[in-house]
């Protein structure tokens, strides 16, 4: 069986998927066939079903729910961590303010629409661009995500706010950000084992984990070491392993605020 399956090259991603894509798990016959993007193009591409298995933001899983269900296992689920809101130390934040964000489908930007309801003067730009859109001024302010958030201070940037700090203020949950999802197309048994090769792959990377290093470091943006560490030590936890409980009642706290009817989301 040939599947396809998209996901970020960001470290937590390949970190997760590395296992499963270079066979150093057995695959129960499915042949994985990878695409990579960022996250962005994941969740634009989610809109017209263009892979049998992608990581998605849920803030664009709304948009495509009736297309996708959400796995048990993959997902980036923050504890008081998440997306920053960044500036230079001499600039002043205003309503009006320019703030570069990293894609309007990110749960990055329902975040900041959500604490600064009245800033609305955002421009797209690839995530990985924000931070020097910040240093040279084209914008006010940017909002980060992925491994920038351990590189911005290095770079004479400050934090104005931690937004998964706003999120644990109003709800005390884990901050869900990107999960993976399967095609409601696929068989549910095909559905299962897919999502328990993915547990598998986590599992194999978390008993090796210097396993994955080489792939990791060929894909990411940062390719400090330090960096890479600490990056998916912040996102690939136990609700990577399993969303628990706990994990699924944050999904489905962030999706109401969308008003997504959230009773047939999940695996």
């Amino acid at each position: 069986m040939n599947l396809s399956l998209a996901f970020s090259p960001c470290p937590n991603d390949t970190f997760i998927f590395d296992a499963l894509v270079n066979k150093k798990i057995d695959t129960c016959g499915i042949n994985f066939q990878v695409h990579m993007h960022d996250v962005e193009q994941l969740n634009k591409k989610s809109l017209t079903q263009d892979y049998d298995i992608t990581k998605l933001s849920f803030n664009a899983y709304s948009l495509c729910y009736k297309k996708y269900i959400i796995l048990d296992s993959g997902a980036a689920l923050g504890e008081n961590c998440g997306p920053l809101l960044i500036k230079n130390p001499s600039t002043i934040i205003k309503q009006n303010s320019v703030v570069a964000i990293p894609g309007k489908y990110t749960t990055a930007n329902m975040l900041f629409r959500m604490a600064y309801p009245k800033m609305n003067n955002t421009k797209e730009y690839l995530f990985s661009d924000i931070q020097e859109k910040v240093l040279n001024n084209d914008v006010d302010a940017g909002l980060i995500i992925h491994e920038n958030r351990f590189t911005y201070h290095d770079k004479g940037l400050e934090k104005v706010v931690d937004l998964g700090d706003f999120w644990a203020s109003k709800t005390s949950l884990p901050l869900p950000l990107g999960g993976i999802m399967v095609s409601r197309d696929l068989d549910l048994s095909t559905q299962r084992k897919i999502n328990s090769l993915i547990n598998l792959s986590i599992k194999y990377a978390f008993e090796n984990p210097s396993s994955s290093l080489g792939y990791t470091k060929f894909h990411c943006q940062e390719i400090d070491d330090d960096v890479i560490a600490s990056h998916i030590k912040l996102y690939v936890n136990k609700y990577s392993l399993s969303l628990g409980d706990i994990g699924r009642k944050s999904i489905k706290v962030l999706l109401s605020n969308l008003d997504l009817e959230t009773s047939n989301i999940f695996l």
